[in-house]
């Protein structure tokens, strides 16, 4: 009875067990693929580096059209992507504003969250900027997306031409970082480029940011710079290697800068005498308009002390940059100055020097010395003469003047030598050059070849004796006979004869020349004070 009771019941029992684990098991799989849908939909929803959502980002971010020929998804073992020949184009149709050879971008799991993206590295990046004024403005758009880093080493970027026949104006990127890009702050660079013009190297640090949308002039930028083995013979007249150093802030349209520089071989070629040149200079820039605007520079050479303030920004006249500076020198020496310009070991002349003069220097193809342009004043106290036989010259007349004929022992100073100059095409033009001498005050007018070194200046000279004490000679007797007729003249001062300053800067030629007739009629009209 036992046994046929009990198998029955065993029989039953196991029906009915299998239904309800089948239940459970078909519980716990729906229930597992509901918790693994949820972090799968959120990873969909959420992945940032499909080839949809880059391409978007890239076009709203460089206001441009984007194409890229090979786009590739990485999961491990970081999110992220490769684009590979990307180019960017602002204008339908037009020339490409950015390419780059392979783009890189990496992420993170944690940062997708956080619309954060690790690492940027663009490698064999182009980007080419078209003549200002000619291109479309770029409107941008915020991003929420934070990049930690881009990279863009070996880069190049040029600045093209409004003629198409000037080659662009191009940087060398050797090294570019850029920390922190984003929209919520400033971001953090650090770059190292080959400066075209003139060619060096320059490196930088600072901040910049954020961009303002709506004026990108009012764009903050901070920083500080140096500048090495500038070679300065790339602008034609002068020479040297220049190394500069200095710290810059303010907004774009607005960037207060100063700094320091120093040559130690500055050299004007067609003097051809290396001297040490120091600056230390304020001023700002405009980057916007590439214009700068120089509040003041202390220039150092030797014992001469330049102080000048101007700009170089815009042409007036055309396209190009002109530069317009002021420049003074209240306590400088001449043969410091004149040494520059002079091939020979010693300057004409040496002496203190007062100087209050504007330079404008233009662009254009044309030589600097046909270029610049020079306006202003000057005086000189206490001149000599290097050359002997001009202070000889200049000796004799002066003791001729006091009727002092064969002085063994001459003075041989100038003195208040002052007058004003116009540089143009390469030729100075001088007026109201007044010198005096113990005896005999000049006053001259002319020109002077900065090119060819001729001389030819015209005048008067206005003596305390006898006009025939000035010189020796037949010239003496000739004189001596017209002394009379220099008498009936009524002079408060003594006798007026015209002279002149000719020849070349390495044989000048000074002395009376009553026999011609240019001379004569360049003598000034006397004052009222007979001066």
């Amino acid at each position: 009875m036992s046994s046929a009771v009990t198998a029955p019941a065993t029989k039953v029992a196991a029906p009915e067990q299998k239904p309800r684990r089948g239940k459970i098991a078909l519980i716990l799989s729906i229930l597992i693929a509901a918790v693994l849908c949820v972090p799968v939909s959120l990873f969909i929803r959420f992945w940032p580096f499909d080839q949809r959502s880059v391409m978007q980002d890239l076009q709203e971010a460089s206001d441009s059209q984007v194409q890229a020929r090979a786009f590739h998804t990485s999961f491990f073992p970081s999110p992220g992507c490769t684009l590979e020949n990307v180019v960017f184009t602002h204008e339908p149709g037009g020339k490409p504003l950015i390419t780059i050879a392979k783009l890189t971008i990496q992420g993170s799991y944690p940062g997708m969250l956080a619309r954060r993206i690790s690492r940027i590295t663009a490698e064999g990046m182009r980007i080419v900027i078209p003549p200002l004024g000619t291109g479309q403005a770029l409107h941008t758009r915020p991003s929420t997306i934070t990049i930690g880093e881009i990279v863009a080493n070996d880069a190049t970027l040029e600045f093209l031409s409004s003629d198409p026949a000037n080659q662009p104006l191009r940087f060398d990127i050797h090294q570019a970082s850029l920390r922190d890009v984003g929209w919520s702050g400033a971001l953090t660079y650090n770059v190292r480029v080959r400066n075209p013009q003139p060619p060096g190297e320059v490196t930088a640090t600072g901040k910049f940011g954020v961009w303002n949308q709506n004026d990108p002039a009012q764009t903050p930028v901070s920083g500080e710079y140096t500048f090495e083995h500038a070679d300065l013979s790339v602008y034609d007249g002068i020479a040297g290697t220049l190394s500069s150093a200095g710290k810059f802030s303010g907004n774009l349209g607005h960037i207060d800068i100063q700094g320091t520089t120093d040559t130690p071989d500055f050299e004007v070629t067609s003097g051809k005498h290396s001297v040490q040149l120091k600056t230390e200079f304020a001023g700002y820039v405009d980057a916007i308009h590439g214009d700068t605007f120089l509040k003041r520079v202390d220039a150092h050479l030797r014992k001469t002390r330049i102080v000048a303030s101007g700009s170089v920004a815009k042409s007036a006249t055309g396209p190009g940059k002109t530069a317009l500076i002021d420049v003074s020198d209240n306590n400088g020496r001449i043969e410091d100055l004149m040494g520059l310009f002079v091939e020979k070991d010693r300057p004409p002349m040496s002496g203190a020097i007062t100087l209050r003069v504007r330079v404008e220097i233009p662009p254009g193809d044309r030589a600097f010395l046909k270029r610049i342009k020079l306006a202003g004043g000057f005086g000189v106290d206490g001149g000599k003469f290097a050359a002997t036989s001009t202070q000889e010259d200049v000796d004799k007349l002066s003791a001729g003047a006091r009727g002092e004929k064969g002085s063994e022992d001459p003075e041989t100073v100038l003195s208040d030598l002052t007058g004003r100059v116009l540089v143009s095409n390469g030729v100075a033009n001088f007026s109201d050059l007044a010198f005096g001498v113990p005896g005999a005050r000049a006053r001259l007018q002319g020109t002077y070849g900065l090119i060819n070194g001729k001389i030819d200046l015209r005048g008067e000279l206005r003596v305390d004796s006898k006009i025939s004490n000035t010189t020796t000679g037949p010239r003496a007797f000739i004189l001596t006979a017209m002394d009379p007729l220099f008498k009936k003249r009524k002079r408060k001062k003594g006798e007026i004869l015209p002279i002149r300053l000719s020849g070349t800067y390495q044989k000048p030629s000074f002395g009376l020349d009553l026999d011609d007739k240019k001379a004569k009629q360049a003598v000034p009209a006397s004052d009222s004070s007979g001066h």
